[in-house]
């Protein structure tokens, strides 16, 4: 038994030579960017258990990639239900018993550990919906599988709003919208989707600006308001935003590195509020300059696309959910997050993944990369198989 056990050890040590190296490099090092930039703020703050606390996070998360990276498939079939109802009763214990900031209700804490379950909700339900699909495509036709599908991710999307958290609730929307487009359903669906969609929002920003919606707070009114009028709230809503694109062009095209946390600098004066976890990339801009930009931009489009590569080559359904969904995840979300930063789009509060400040948010996502390399592990291991076959 001992033989079989250290055989079976060994095997999964030997299994974590075959991870994708573009995609375990490409996150490692806009997590080590991120750790020198929140390295730079604490020494602004003082604080330096941000720093420590985001390394010991991005231990832990790279631990629980390796581990989930060579595990089997027992991880996501056989329990794919009870992550659903984890997902329903973590978010419903923030509605009750959730510890509040900035105005919402997004935390728990557990036994002195606080997390934020709508973070934990996004992988859950990947995993969820990678199986849910499958185990009930043969039961109901297309159509039904779809209006069931949409009818279970309600409930989240709705306890998410009323944290409230409506950039999650849009993030959650978008992952659910890309699993079910990669499910299979009808793309002149999706066409006639967009083709509402589009002066769907233009006709939410009129009503926005006449002040005629009802159903917006009246923080996120401002936020839409400040993003078309920057210059109306430059004391107040715009503030943050317009202080990050001037943080972002003082860097100019090699910035002015880590000593950019010294009193003549905005992040030393401290006018990048937010700045280790939604404003990050300002600090970026200004400590590294367009070249930094544009290398953090880059390596979030690899890890972006290298996603979507392992999703077209996996060898099943259920993969190609898991691996597309993670795509979605990094790639709209980062894409998001810098659109704020750069006065492209209103103020969301949404952090930039695997280099804000956010323990649940970093080891869910590691979590999520684990998977990803699991699915390039096997479909690896699935094409080696069939070349032998044939």
């Amino acid at each position: 038994m001992k033989t079989t056990s250290k055989s079976l050890v060994l095997a999964k040590l030997h299994r974590l030579f075959g991870l994708d190296p573009v995609l375990l490099i490409s996150v490692i090092a806009l997590n080590l960017a991120g750790l020198l930039s929140i390295s730079s703020i604490t020494d602004v703050s003082g604080n330096s258990t941000l720093f420590f606390k985001q390394a010991a996070g991005s231990a832990i998360g790279i631990l629980i990639m390796l581990f989930l990276s060579v595990q089997d498939r027992w991880l996501t079939p056989r329990y794919y239900k009870l992550y659903y109802l984890i997902v329903l009763l973590s978010l419903a214990a923030v509605l009750f018993w959730g510890s509040s900031g900035g105005g919402a209700k997004r935390w728990i804490s557990i036994g002195g550990v606080t997390f934020q379950p709508s973070e934990l909700a996004k992988i859950l339900l990947i995993l969820f919906y990678s199986e849910f699909i499958i185990n009930y495509a043969g039961k109901y036709k297309r159509p039904q599988l779809f209006i069931l599908s949409t009818f279970l991710i309600l409930p989240p999307l709705f306890m998410i709003l009323k944290e409230p958290d409506l950039s999650t609730s849009i993030m959650l929307f978008f992952i659910f919208c890309v699993i079910l487009l990669i499910a299979g359903l009808d793309r002149r669906v999706v066409l006639g989707i967009t083709a509402a969609a589009i002066p769907s929002v233009l006709l939410l920003l009129y009503l926005t600006v006449n002040g005629k919606l009802t159903f917006l707070g009246d923080y996120q009114r401002d936020r839409i308001l400040a993003w078309l009028h920057p210059e109306d709230y430059a004391a107040s809503t715009a503030y943050q935003t317009m202080n990050s694109m001037t943080a972002i062009g003082s860097g100019q095209l090699f910035g002015k590195g880590l000593s950019a946390s010294g009193a003549g600098t905005l992040l030393g004066t401290g006018f990048i509020s937010e700045s280790q976890t939604d404003f990050i990339f300002a600090v970026i801009g200004e400590q590294f300059g367009f070249i930094g930009c544009f290398i953090m931009i880059a390596l979030i489009t690899v890890v972006t696309v290298r996603c979507y590569q392992i999703a077209e080559k996996s060898s099943s359904l259920s993969d190609t959910i898991i691996a597309s969904g993670m795509a979605a995840w990094i790639g709209l979300q980062s894409y998001l997050n810098i659109g704020v930063t750069t006065g492209l789009l209103p103020n969301t509060g949404i952090p930039l993944p695997f280099v804000s400040y956010g323990l649940t948010s970093l080891i869910c996502l590691y979590a999520g990369l684990g998977l990803v390399q699991n699915v390039y592990m096997r479909s690896q291991l699935h094409r080696t198989s069939q070349r032998l076959h044939h």
